[in-house]
């Protein structure tokens, strides 16, 4: 296992939240879709406090620089708005 960064940011609020988490280690190299579900599934629970689903509008998987680029949405009820959001995922530590 490796450790990964993801970065959250609610379009919406322009709350930020910022994720440590444990995937395989050749997470980087799989689709950025997948790269999204794995973020999700570890780490979920953390950012939503509760279930949730989430849509993709669009990922990018730069696999020069080792980040991938997501926008989508997460609904947390199915009576609630959606909420827009844009994700970064990289292993590298962005604070250093």
């Amino acid at each position: 296992m490796a450790t990964y960064y993801a970065q959250v940011m609610d379009a919406e609020t322009g709350g930020e939240g910022n994720y440590k988490f444990e995937g395989p280690d050749d997470l980087m190299r799989l689709t950025g879709d997948e790269i999204v579900s794995i973020f999700f599934d570890k780490v979920g629970p953390a950012v939503l406090r509760k279930h949730a689903d989430w849509e993709l509008n669009g990922v990018i998987n730069n696999r020069d620089r080792r980040i991938v680029t997501a926008i989508g949405s997460l609904i947390p009820d199915k009576n609630d708005a959606p909420m827009p959001f844009l994700l970064m995922i990289s292993d590298r530590n962005p604070r250093g």
